[in-house]
């Protein structure tokens, strides 16, 4: 499902039970979860992967993030999460995420995380070798 003709990668996810809440709706501390989905599949989609990164001794924490709901989503909805780059600095990036119900123009919810990146010892390191100019191949839709 991946696509960034337009500037936005699309990752498919469906809500599984344990998503909800009491009401039926999806609890919305997972909407960082699906983010982390998006975030996870538009960087192997680039030809890298998180793993890849931890291997050479780095990891990208969230360091800020904000969300914007506009209407539920529910139990076996299947969701697309709408997932692009706006910013690359020497130490963080930013990802901008949309989620529709798949075939539904309505936005669900809307957000965005920086992600710092650091070294196995939590300080703040530099992208390393490759890893920048890979993100910035696809940055900076608006």
């Amino acid at each position: 499902m991946a696509e960034h003709g337009d500037g936005w990668h699309r990752t498919g996810l469906r809500v599984l039970y344990g998503d909800t809440d009491a009401g039926g709706v999806v609890y919305y501390a997972n909407y960082l979860r699906f983010f982390e989905a998006g975030r996870t599949e538009l960087i192997r989609s680039l030809g890298s992967s998180y793993r890849e990164l931890e291997e050479r001794g780095f990891i990208m924490p969230v360091v800020e993030c904000q969300l914007r709901y506009k209407s539920p989503a529910r139990y076996d909805d299947l969701l697309v999460i709408e997932t692009r780059i706006t910013a690359v600095r020497p130490v963080s990036c930013r990802f901008e995420h949309r989620i529709f119900r798949k075939g539904e123009s309505r936005l669900l919810v809307k957000g965005y995380t920086v992600n710092a990146v650091t070294g196995a010892d939590g300080r703040l390191a530099r992208f390393p070798d490759g890893f920048r100019t890979m993100l910035e191949q696809v940055c900076c839709g608006e």
